[in-house]
């Protein structure tokens, strides 16, 4: 059981930093990332060039990749879903758009990285073993606490800084917003920025643990709509909650129906849309948006 709880903290907390990105978009600018995963991919590779290609510290790595990703995010902002969002009052354009650049990073990860797994070494080495009963390599234990530290300086962040305020007051009313001369451009597009930033530090994390290919981009923005789903769309508290439950079904999984065969995801999906059909908004979410 300690094993499993471990196993279900260290999973839940780069899922809670991974769906933290994609609510937070979702919640200023009513649009849903689909090329999220796809940002966390190339997080991973930018760390990997950095650390593995460049032989600089990991620390580097982490640094770049959040700085790669959070421009990135800041020009698709500016320059692609600012336009649509101007132009067109469908919310099937934003989604068509947010598609497009999901399969335009895959072809740039593509051509500059290629199909194979790539990864850095481990960070630290050695093995937490506590009677038997937790056993778990130091390298989990600090990307899972640096990924704790991460939710928490976001939450901080959130709260006490002022773009943190003005953000929080974009989410709940965009308009209300305006009028109290919130500049909803400037903070529209550093809460993409930050989005995709997340996205990108989770997958510089993970580096080091699972590697990183092109295939993970996908699988990727699906857990993260999980998350969401299960926590409220748009609630920064609900994402972590997602998170940390949609972790800690993982491991239960992983742990008890592993003599099935690769039932886990199977089961998780059939729990969530029996959730989904009793509470549509998720845990944390209202019924009226």
């Amino acid at each position: 059981m300690e094993q499993i709880i471990a196993n279900g903290l260290y999973l839940g907390a780069q899922y809670a930093l991974i769906a933290l990105g994609l609510t937070l978009i979702f919640s200023l600018m009513n649009v849903l990332n689909f090329a999220h995963g796809q940002m966390y991919v190339l997080g991973g590779f930018v760390c990997y060039t950095v650390v593995a290609q460049l032989g600089m510290p990991f620390i580097v790595g982490l640094v770049a990749s959040a700085l790669v990703l959070a421009v990135l995010g800041g020009l698709i902002e500016r320059f692609l879903f600012r336009p649509v969002i101007r132009r067109s009052k469908r919310d099937e354009s934003t989604m068509l758009l947010a598609a497009g650049i999901a399969f335009f990073l895959d072809a740039v990860i593509l051509l500059l990285f290629g199909e194979k797994q790539r990864g850095v070494p481990k960070v630290v080495n050695g093995v937490f073993n506590w009677d038997f009963r937790i056993i778990m390599p130091y390298d989990r234990i600090l990307i899972g606490m640096l990924a704790i530290g991460l939710i928490v300086a976001f939450i901080l962040f959130m709260q006490y800084s002022k773009a943190g305020r003005a953000m929080r007051a974009l989410a709940q009313d965009r308009v209300a917003a305006q009028l109290m001369g919130v500049d909803v451009d400037r903070y529209s597009m550093i809460g993409f920025a930050m989005g995709a930033m997340l996205a990108g530090l989770v997958g510089a994390l993970l580096v080091t643990i699972t590697g990183v290919n092109l295939g993970m981009g996908g699988p990727t923005s699906i857990k993260a709509f999980l998350m969401i789903m299960i926590g409220g769309a748009g609630v920064i508290s609900g994402a972590i909650a997602g998170g940390f439950i949609l972790g800690m079904m993982e491991s239960v999984g992983l742990s008890v129906l592993s003599s099935y065969g690769d039932v886990t995801y199977l089961v998780i999906f059939a729990t969530l849309m029996i959730f989904l059909a009793i509470r549509p908004q998720g845990l944390m979410g209202k019924p009226w948006g």
